[in-house]
This record gives C-alpha cells, structure tokens and sequence, in this order.
C-alpha cells in the first residue's frame, strides 16, 4: 500500500484535482482556497472552501453511494436533530479523471471533539444521548437499510462474528483472546433486536463529533447512515466514553437490557476489526479501537 493511504484501492486526490473540478463545475466558487482537511476518516477527502464551504470526495468505490444518501436524507433529518449536521449544497459530476460523484457541503465550525476537549464528560454524553434518541424517534420510512452502502452498521450482530472471530486471532499475541472470545460470545447470547429499524449515524466516532467551547456542537460524516439495529449508535458509549460518562449516557437514553448489551457487543466487534486494519495508517482509529476493546472488556467484567 502507498505511503499515507488507508485503503490498497484508494484514489489519488488532490489540491489540484479539486480546483480543476470546481473551475469546471461550479465557477462561481473557483477562486476561493482550498486547503486539505486532516481528519481520521477513512472513506472521504476533505478539503476546505473558502471560509464557509468544504468539499468531500469518496476515496474509494465503497464509499460513492454515500453522496446520493447524504444528499437525499441530511436535508430531511437535520431540522429533527438538536445538534448540528451537515448539509449539502451542490453535487459534483465525474470529470477531470476522477470517476466519481462529489459534494460541496456548508462548513460547520468546531474541532474534533476528543473527550480531553470535552470540559463537562457527563453533559456531553446526555447530549450525545440526546441526538441519538432524536435520530431514532424519526419515522424512518424509505431509509436505507444496513448494507455495503454503510458498512453493514444496523445489522443482527451475528452477521459480524466470522469477521470478529477472524479479528481476534489476528491479535492473539497482544490481547486476551480467551477474555475477549467470552466477551464477544456473551454479546451474541443476548436477545436480537425484533423491534422496527431505526435511524442510525453508525459512525459516531471523536473524529464525526464536533465541540466549541468544550461543548457538543455537530455531528458530521453521515456515510453509514441508514436504518437498523438501534445497539449500532449505541456502542458511542464505550467507542468514545469513560465509565462514569457512560452512566449520564445510558440514563438520557431509552434502551432497553438487551440492545445496551448489544451496544457493548458492537463496541467490541467493532475495536477488535478496526485495530488491526489501522495499526500503522490511521494511529488514531487503532487508538480508538483499542479504547473500545478496553472498555468493553472492563465493563463486561463489572456487569457479570
């Protein structure tokens, strides 16, 4: 794989790329700078337009049926939700060598909300609980249903053991692999979820959640998005928070045993499939996974 890229079938995508597009496409905003956005996403480049515009391109295949979805349902949920969510202002076209559909989204202001810039962990996680009741509470008729068009997040959990159960061996030398196989396996003895599909972000990792402040402000990159399982959203509470956060969190939010349980269960799965993929080009996913991974063992430990 190429040095700086996360995925072996990635694109190249550039400063250039993005300026022959727009001068091509959308004249009316060629003139203004762009500058390249570090993030930890893995499936878009992001780059700034101007003061208040930011263009994203997929990086790769999997990632192109994100720019229909994004475009058709963002508009329609955002008003419903109490933070702030992207919203797409125009659509690019495949030119200039690139194969793809594109798009031009108003810039939300914020920085990575990483719980170290969280000045209150406990009001945060109310908040986050908040939104995530919100988006479920929206008649998800029509939405997509979980799929390779968002990862496979809202799946049964079972669907996701051989790639798990894979996972685990791969880190077998430096991971408890019989905690983590009992842990894993208690996850999918717990009751599937027989209720109706719901609205899920399925990504709401540090790097999608935005603070300014040292509060919550917006919730960004909705390329998971689709309905299903509601433990899918649910796994924020060990993929981003502490213990005692995670209490605030599960209060503000109505679950019930099983899908909370479910929620570890996806937490895991999901850490344990991240950290070996990530090790060496995205440091900050793998150190997420592995915050993850902890604390779902730490906490499944406490509740049996």
């Amino acid at each position: 794989m190429s040095a700086g890229k996360m995925h072996a079938d990635e694109l190249d995508i550039d400063v250039s790329l993005v300026g022959r597009l727009l001068a091509a496409q959308f004249p009316q905003w060629a003139d203004l700078p762009i500058e390249p956005v570090h993030s930890t996403g893995t499936d878009n480049a992001i780059y700034r337009l101007g003061d208040d515009m930011a263009v994203r391109l997929p990086r790769i295949h999997g990632a192109t049926g994100q720019v229909e979805k994004e475009h058709q349902w963002l508009p329609r949920l955002a008003p419903l939700l109490p933070l702030a969510i992207p919203v797409p202002l125009a659509k690019g076209m495949p030119a200039e060598g690139y194969p793809w559909h594109w798009s031009i989204y108003q810039w939300l202001e914020g920085e990575n909300a990483t719980i170290e810039r969280i000045a209150d962990p406990r009001q945060a996680a109310t908040e986050l609980a908040q939104f995530v009741a919100a988006l479920q509470r929206i008649d998800p008729a029509g939405g997509p249903p979980p799929g390779a068009n968002n990862s496979f997040r809202g799946v049964p959990l079972a669907m996701r053991d051989s790639l798990t159960r894979a996972a685990i061996a791969t880190l077998h030398s430096t991971l408890d692999a019989d905690a983590v196989t009992a842990t894993w396996e208690a996850a999918l003895q717990v009751r599937a979820w027989n209720g109706p599909a719901v609205w899920l972000h399925g990504d709401l990792l540090s790097g999608n959640l935005l603070a300014q402040k040292g509060r919550l402000s917006a919730v960004i990159d909705f390329g998971c998005l689709g309905v299903g399982d509601p433990a899918c959203d649910v796994m924020v509470a060990w993929t981003y928070l502490s213990a005692e956060a995670r209490e605030a969190f599960r209060a503000a939010l109505p679950v019930d045993d099983a899908t909370w349980a479910r929620g570890r269960g996806w937490a895991l799965s999901f850490g344990l499939i991240a950290l070996p993929y990530y090790k060496i080009s995205n440091p900050v996913l793998s150190g997420i996974a592995r915050h993850a991974i902890d604390e779902a063992l730490a906490d499944h430990e406490r509740a049996a």
